[in-house]
């Protein structure tokens, strides 16, 4: 199509050429005809031009004329794409307002940022939760109007917490607000902003309750053990209650395993409710490693191989108990959960900036589809493997609000029959140097 309109306008202006060139040549200058004939032709396309420069600029105030030539189908073509591109707009506009109409439905907040970090667009419930005040906020930075220091670090990080980040809300400090970034488009991010006041309300009420509730049943289940283990004395010699040795037996274990779930309800009670992150005091991460280690040892009985990599060096700053609580139920849940003849392996060591405590076994595995469930209170992969085994459900949950409390993540990989690996990830800022062990030694 093209090559044919070139080809056309080519022997168009030659024929207007050739016709100048004989006007000269009848008036006594083939040459001057020639040039006035090219004048003529480049006038020609300069008025084209002008009059297609001057429509582009006002397409809505003028009106495209004929042209002649290659000039008529140049400006069929502009007046088709320009419509074209109005029909996009309008549908694109459409788009845009739809998008608008059921963002402002929506009672979550939503903020569109550009690369840098400043508000393009929000909707009407970022007024209320945000405390954005509307035009005038628009190209201020996001984290210069949220300045919570919890959000100022998640936004730092570009927002790549999956979890988002919990701070109170800027116009109401009694309210509680849940953020999350998501990156999209070239650069660009959308931050959405939840109120989640009622969810840890009803959270709060659950987990005093269970605290409450755990520590008054500690009292009467003392009791309830201490006439057990007199019972069980009794039954252990010949006397009225021999008959009775076994359901004893069985009474003091289970009276012993509901003790376990009550003091470890206590302590998740004590890490949910803990305020802030874990204090900076020094833990010696090596010498808390092989206590716990000589531990498993005593209760693996031999059954299985514990090997331990540990880099002597490596110093932690948080509290000790909650530490030791990490790993003691890692590594008892690796024993709990790789039949006898299985192999253990504990490792400490620094990785890139960070420090990383690995769990490795040659146990039984998980499943894809439970390993997101693991750190919820009272699941269990395996119901039948771990009350067997005496498993509790909380030993991981534990884990994951003892490493939250230290700025710290917990990642889990595994495969049916071929192990688990367990992973804590401590970031560089609670890294410990040996001096300063010594000296709060």
């Amino acid at each position: 199509m093209l090559r044919h309109l070139i080809s056309v306008e080519a022997g168009r202006s030659l024929s207007l050429l050739t016709l100048a060139a004989l006007a000269g040549w009848l008036l006594g200058s083939t040459l001057l005809g020639l040039l006035g004939g090219l004048a003529l032709l480049l006038a020609l396309h300069l008025y084209h031009a002008a009059q297609l420069l001057a429509w582009l600029r006002k397409p809505k105030k003028r009106e495209l004329p004929d042209g002649v030539g290659i000039w008529r189908d140049v400006y069929q073509l502009s007046l088709d794409r320009h419509k074209q591109a109005r029909k996009r707009k309008k549908r694109l506009g459409a788009i845009v307002r739809e998008f608008r109409a059921s963002t402002t439905a929506l009672p979550d907040a939503a903020v569109v940022l550009d690369r840098l970090g400043c508000i393009v667009w929000f909707n009407q419930a970022a007024i209320g939760l945000l405390g954005l005040r509307g035009q005038p906020d628009i190209g201020l930075r996001i984290n210069n109007l949220l300045r919570h220091p919890d959000f100022h670090s998640y936004f730092g990080q570009n927002g790549t917490q999956d979890q988002g980040v919990e701070i109170p809300a800027p116009s109401d400090s009694e309210s509680t607000l849940w953020i999350r970034v998501i990156p999209y488009g070239n650069g660009q991010r959308l931050l959405i902003a939840r109120d989640i006041t009622e969810l840890k309300r009803v959270e709060i009420s659950r987990r005093d309750f269970v605290a409450n509730a755990s520590h008054e049943l500690r009292t009467p289940l003392t009791v309830l053990r201490g006439y057990l283990d007199m019972m069980g004395e009794e039954s252990g010699q010949s006397g009225q209650l021999s008959v009775w040795k076994d359901p004893i037996e069985e009474m003091r274990r289970q009276s012993s395993r509901m003790q376990c779930i009550i003091a470890d309800l206590l302590r998740l009670a004590n890490l949910e409710s803990g305020a802030g992150y874990a204090d900076l005091n020094p833990v010696d991460m090596p010498a808390l490693i092989a206590g716990v280690i000589e531990e498993a040892e005593h209760l693996s009985d031999d059954q299985h191989s514990i090997e331990a990599e540990v880099d002597e060096n490596l110093h932690l700053l948080g509290e000790q108990a909650d530490l030791h609580s990490v790993v003691s139920n890692l590594l008892s849940n690796a024993l709990r959960y790789t039949p006898p003849g299985g192999r253990i392996r504990l490792r400490w060591a620094r990785e890139a900036d960070e420090a990383r405590l690995s769990v490795i076994d040659t146990g039984i595995g998980i499943a894809a589809r439970d390993i997101t469930r693991l750190t919820e209170r009272f699941y269990r992969a395996d119901v039948a493997r771990s009350r067997e085994t005496g498993g509790t459900g909380l030993g991981l949950a534990i884990v994951k609000h003892a490493l939250e409390r230290h700025e710290s993540s917990l990642s889990i990989r595994s495969e049916p029959g071929r192990g688990s690996e367990f992973r804590c990830h401590f970031p560089a800022r609670r890294l410990s140097a040996p001096s300063r062990l010594a000296a709060a030694g």
